[in-house]
């Protein structure tokens, strides 16, 4: 559900048609199916990593901080430009650990989608708690 989110940041900067490359297709719907079942797998991997209930959200929020920077790092700098440079276009080995605009979008992306993450979590646990 949040992952559309973070899809508004991927269509501003034109990156869904090289999500749909991870698979083999440069279109920017299969981009966008691949971005939102990648994020209810990664939301549903931290659901299982926060299983803690908590009294306080900013714990909860400074994990889901810490989480969607870990993800950028590890989606944005590192696995998508590798694989691409395997599947797509060789010259994507180029652009691992590289920041750009499109990079920083990502992040901006990424931080969004797992503070929204962290809130639901802290509310559905406060509610299960009550």
């Amino acid at each position: 559900m949040f992952g559309i989110v973070m899809v508004m940041t991927m269509a501003m900067t034109g990156m869904l048609p090289m999500v749909g490359m991870l698979i083999g297709m440069d279109n920017a719907a299969v981009g966008l199916a691949v971005h939102l079942v990648n994020s209810a797998v990664i939301g549903a991997l931290f659901a299982l990593l926060t299983t803690r209930p908590t009294s306080q959200i900013g714990p909860l929020l400074g994990t889901g901080l810490g989480y969607g920077f870990a993800w950028w790092v590890l989606g944005a700098l590192l696995i998508m430009p590798l694989w691409l440079s395997v599947t797509a276009e060789p010259a994507m080995r180029d652009m691992i650990f590289q920041v750009g605009p499109a990079q920083w979008w990502s992040l901006a992306g990424h931080l969004l989608y797992d503070l929204l993450t962290a809130d639901v979590l802290y509310g559905l646990s406060r509610r299960a708690t009550s």
